[in-house]
């Protein structure tokens, strides 16, 4: 039965990629193309000995597209065609005697989408990559994109199943709900991605903590609490013995629907995976999410795995050799999807529960190297603690990275000093915070002040706003990740203990808010591309007793270099400023945005002095609400 409801959706989702050794006919560009192949000879362990690929040529096109092992003696490379024209493929392998795998053939059209085809589905653009200025995104035919995401990052697994049955439109989360009602319900909303990490290894409900060691005191895993079930081992414990420092829950089981876990267990250590025997039929789960997404016209932010897996990885196996090759692994799995690419979920890093982030960019260098970037360009990242720029660099410190980010720690005014400091850089990268504050969550990191609000109230919902804002006007012009407490998605039949159930979080008011960020920034078209921070310009551009570990009293300013256009945002508590660097004795149209309704008011006009000054008078009066940010547009009238 399983078996059949597989093949169900496979055919739902990608009915339109051939299977079969031979792929020939018409396809649009940007479609997922799937060759299947049948190796010829037995292998031991065919995820590490063998290496297939397609030389694939077309217009302005000839690179290899790397397959992958799924399961007995198939392998499968997906590729997709970047331009109209004739495309042709030949296999090949490391493996040279497997007639299998090597010198299959073919030939196939690519034929462009429609405009009507186009506007169902944004990814059938192509796939995203920095644009002309390098500060944002756009997908590769220039069309602006601006990422309005939310943060899943549980939801790879079964804890956000795949439920193969229809959304209706009036869907509201609750109890129940499946990985197709959460996008369709997010979409409805205005978001148009969702990050998640593709597996968790070592991690399952079983008789050890959530955080533990093993004999040799290499820690497996600093997991995820399940709530509700407690366990007792003496390998949870920190240095003075003391059971509660990680508390007596066991860790959230991170299985795919059907059970399967992302590797094989080690035939040493039971509770370790054997990071050199992958699961296919795990992925194969993860296969029908991120085809729906595709489908419904979302990117992914589709991350590794999450960093306390690297302790026992580095320990009992060649870690770059084999990080590189389950990196690659996701990479030929997932690279013909419109998909950003994050080759470490690096949001702390412990001593003891993780690598340093000279050892992930060393394997992740490796990666880079040995395989090269995705073959159709899609970008690569991090999820980080603090920004990627202070833990990995730029340049050819880091050459697989191709969009900064910062996020997790600070999650404060502190951000915004980040994220100006890769905007200098050059050359440019865009950048993007993918963690920033968490409305419902009660963690220490996640106190703008050391203030922690009641979940969803109007000022937890608030510090979410005041971290879109800011996050993007100090420069994160690729788009902004939301996110809630209920990340790690405590799902139906569980108890929500200190995080909320995922549903719950769904319907925080924090999430309407989105829509209107992407709105905002689109307000004027791509144009907001050619903006960049200039928050010294706004006299005073902090109140004088603005907290600089808080979220209120800070304005923020984009203008462009000619001074023609501009966009601000003020938090709670902001001081009416002057606005300087506007072009002399100039009138401008004055637009005010709120943030809350993703509403405009109706524009005035404001002209400046002889020194470029424009002098605001007041924030428009809200009484609706206790925490009256705004945020405005100003556009040269002359």
């Amino acid at each position: 039965m399983r078996d059949l409801f597989f093949c169900f959706v496979l055919f739902l989702f990608v009915a339109s990629t051939l299977i079969g050794q031979d792929a020939t006919g018409t396809y649009h560009v940007w479609e997922v193309v799937e060759i299947e192949l049948a190796a010829a000879k037995d292998y031991a362990n065919p995820y590490a000995e063998v290496t297939c690929w397609a030389e694939l040529e077309g217009p302005d096109f000839s690179k290899r597209v790397y397959g992958f092992w799924d399961g007995d003696s198939t392998f499968r490379i997906r590729l997709t065609a970047p331009a109209p024209g004739e495309w042709t493929y030949t296999t090949a392998s490391n493996q040279p005697d497997d007639a299998g795998l090597n010198g299959h053939s073919g030939t196939f059209l690519a034929e462009p989408w429609t405009a009507g085809e186009l506007a169902e589905n944004p990814v059938r653009r192509g796939y995203l990559r920095p644009d002309a200025t390098g500060h944002a995104l756009q997908f590769a035919d220039g069309t602006p994109f601006f990422m309005l995401g939310d943060t899943w990052l549980a939801g790879s697994t079964w804890r956000l199943p795949f439920r193969g049955a229809v959304t209706d439109s009036s869907y509201q989360p609750g109890p129940g709900i499946g990985f197709e009602d959460a996008v369709l319900y997010r979409k409805r909303q205005g978001f148009n991605s969702v990050s998640m990490i593709a597996a968790f290894p070592n991690w399952d409900s079983d008789v050890h903590p959530s955080t533990y060691a093993d004999a040799n005191g290499v820690y497996l895993r600093n997991a995820w609490e399940k709530f509700g079930y407690t366990v007792s081992d003496s390998l949870g414990r920190d240095a003075s013995g003391d059971m509660s420092y990680w508390g007596s829950f066991t860790a959230k089981n991170m299985r795919d629907e059907w059970g399967n876990l992302p590797f094989e267990p080690s035939a040493e250590r039971k509770e370790l995976s054997d990071f050199d025997r992958i699961n296919p039929a795990y992925f194969q789960s993860l296969d029908q999410k991120m085809a729906f997404l595709s489908e419904h016209g979302f990117t992914s932010l589709l991350e590794t795995v999450r960093r306390d897996a690297g302790p026992s990885w580095a320990a009992y196996f060649d870690f770059n050799e084999s990080f590189a090759r389950y990196f690659q692994y996701l990479v030929a799995r997932y690279g013909a999807y419109n998909v950003v690419f994050s080759g470490i979920h690096l949001d702390w890093i412990p001593e003891d529960f993780s690598l340093t982030a000279d050892q992930f960019n060393e394997a992740l260098t490796y990666h880079h190297e040995t395989y090269g970037p995705p073959p159709f360009g899609q970008p690569v990242t991090a999820l980080i603690n603090n920004s990627t720029l202070e833990q990995f660099g730029s340049g050819d410190t880091a050459p697989w990275l191709t969009i900064q980010s910062v996020g997790n720690k600070p999650r404060d005014h502190r951000v915004s000093d980040s994220l100006e400091s890769i905007f200098a850089l050059e050359p440019p990268y865009p950048a993007i915070n993918f963690e920033p504050y968490y409305t419902g969550w009660d963690h220490e990191i996640n106190k703008p002040g050391g203030e922690r609000p009641p979940a969803d109230s109007e000022r937890d919902n608030y510090f979410a706003r005041a971290q879109m804002y800011g996050s993007v006007l100090s420069g994160g012009l690729a788009g902004h990740v939301h996110g809630t407490a209920a990340y790690d998605i405590t799902t139906t039949g569980e108890p929500a203990g200190a995080r909320p159930h995922f549903w719950e979080a769904l319907r925080y008011a924090s999430g309407n808010y989105m829509a209107g960020l992407g709105e905002f920034m689109l307000s004027e078209g791509d144009a907001y591309a050619e903006l960049r921070p200039v928050r010294e310009d706004l006299h005073p551009h902090k109140a004088s007793d603005a907290p600089y570990d808080g979220l209120d009293g800070w304005a923020y300013m984009l203008r462009d270099s000619a001074a023609s256009l501009a966009l601000l945002y003020f938090e709670h508590g902001a001081e009416v400023p002057e606005v300087h660097g506007l072009q002399a004795n100039a009138t401008y149209r004055l637009e005010w945005y709120n943030p809350v309704e993703g509403s405009w008011q109706s524009p005035v006009t404001v002209r400046t002095d002889g020194a470029g000054v424009m002098k605001l008078s007041e924030f428009p009066e809200d009484a609706s609400r206790s925490y009256g940010d705004w945020a405005a547009k100003l556009r040269i009238a002359d």
